[in-house]
């Protein structure tokens, strides 16, 4: 296995020749080797994109010759389909705010580009990573865009996503709409609900967490693409600043526009924890769903009991016929994982300084993450959960009847004193409110069918008035 020698400023370093990265990122990947997950791939995808569009305009600027642009627009391309994947194994924890990112992009494409052109990796008077690859850029201009655009894809991904489980949460309302249950507050027995009411809840509840995360795009489109390093344009012509939007909007077909002032955008990052805050709000839903669910499956025998959630697995390595609720389980694992990296990236935003904000390497992992594990979580919750969910109406209408929920019905009619000695004595006899009023002749049989009658109890207004 043959290596060749790059130089930089430190000095030199020995690179194994089969590789397309160079020099910065072989000290990246020393510097940063701490046995974590590298780059997330789609920040990867967009920095080529933005690489391809900075080409094509230096390009037709006249600051780049034909053949390099051809060169570095088809490396750029090859990259975005996914054939160097291998080549972008630097940690995701990385310092330098995302410089050996930039870096490691640059040489990738360079190298390839320089093997294009039909010469050997490493001799970069053909294609140079800095003076060719990154002409008119620097890595505080590219890697926040190229975040907006990779989070912008991702948020519509996960906004058609929760539009589906919202659907699929209607469909369990309709079917399950002439189901009487026992409603619960504090755990403790409450009033009566139809089961499809608590499906309702719920999809009102993912239909607000689509509707954020839909409009929430609107504040990533802008970039500051031409600002270069802190925001005022310089090394970056005043025609290369309106041209690279122009282009970078042909190419990902996104509303993107360009920054008024790039300083602000180079050195603040709240954007992100709005948009993180947005996918918290909606973990946090997602967790309680994922909860009640558990709970209302709980048992079966034993439990709750009132709905069966789908078999998927096997739940104990010993015990015989036990099945676990493993999908609300993974579900609300990643809504603990996406509140987990707000807090990280909370915290990483307000630890900038100045003109940038060296934390911008955790931020975009820890949002990129928080995007991909909600889609995912999503698209599985509704698929191998949400649709399969079965109803067991004996359960429900046995808890119903044993608890005292149906007392309430009874305060306008007989008091809530005596309503209450009627619940009591249920609960010490074991025995229903509809055998006890029958018993004490306290309503007649057309008064307690009609006060107690499900759909009586579950709407708005007095029962059996």
């Amino acid at each position: 296995m043959g290596y060749r020698i790059e130089k930089d400023l430190l000095g030199e370093a020995r690179i194994d020749d089969s590789k397309y990265y160079g020099i910065n990122t072989e000290r990246a990947l020393k510097n940063f080797n701490i046995e974590s997950k590298p780059v997330n791939l789609k920040l990867i995808r967009e920095i080529a994109l933005i690489k391809k569009a900075a080409a094509i305009v230096n390009h037709r600027l006249k600051k780049l010759p034909e053949n390099k642009t051809d060169a570095i627009v088809k490396a750029s391309e090859e990259i975005i389909e996914g054939k160097f994947d291998s080549e972008f194994t630097v940690s995701a924890f990385q310092g330098g705010a995302g410089t050996s990112t930039n870096m490691n992009v640059n040489e990738v494409i360079a190298n390839r580009a320089i093997e294009i052109l039909g010469e050997k990796k490493g001799d970069y008077a053909v294609v140079h990573p800095l003076n060719d690859v990154n002409m008119s850029q620097s890595t505080n201009d590219v890697y926040p865009t190229a975040l907006r655009i990779a989070a912008i894809h991702m948020l519509r991904k996960l906004s058609n996503s929760l539009a589906d489980l919202q659907e699929e949460l209607q469909v369990k309302e309709n079917d399950f709409s002439e189901v009487i249950k026992l409603g619960r507050t504090q755990l403790m027995d409450a009033l009566p609900m139809m089961v499809g009411q608590g499906f309702g809840a719920y999809a009102k509840a993912i239909a607000r967490d689509r509707w954020r995360v839909y409009k929430v795009e609107e504040r990533l489109r802008q970039i500051n693409l031409g600002g270069t390093a802190i925001g005022t344009g310089m090394n970056a012509s005043i025609k290369y600043i309106f041209m690279i939007t122009d282009v970078i909007q042909d190419l990902t077909k996104l509303g993107l526009a360009r920054s008024e002032f790039p300083m602000d955008i180079t050195q603040n990052t709240d954007v992100f924890v709005e948009v993180s805050g947005l996918l918290k709000a909606c973990s946090v839903n997602l967790l309680k769903i994922s909860n009640d669910l558990r709970l209302l499956a709980s048992g079966p025998k034993s439990g709750l009991g009132e709905i069966n959630l789908p078999k998927m697995q096997a739940g104990s390595s010993i015990m015989p016929g036990k099945v676990n609720p493993v999908i609300p389980e993974m579900v609300a694992l990643a809504a603990m994982r996406v509140i987990a990296n707000d807090s990280a990236i909370t915290m990483a935003s307000s630890s900038g300084q100045l003109e940038l904000n060296a934390f911008m390497p955790l931020i975009a992992e820890s949002l990129l993450e928080s995007l991909e594990l909600l889609n995912d979580a999503v698209i599985l919750f509704r698929e191998r959960c949400i649709a399969g969910i079965e109803v067991n109406e004996g359960k429900c209408k046995e808890n119903l009847e044993r608890s005292t929920a149906l007392a309430t019905a009874l305060v306008h009619h007989i008091g809530y004193d005596r309503a209450s000695e009627i619940a009591k004595r249920a609960l010490k006899e074991e025995r229903t409110i509809r055998e006890l009023l029958r018993e004490g002749n306290v309503l007649t049989e057309e008064e307690i069918n009609k006060t107690l009658n499900p759909y009586e109890v579950t709407k708005p207004g007095i029962p059996g008035k």
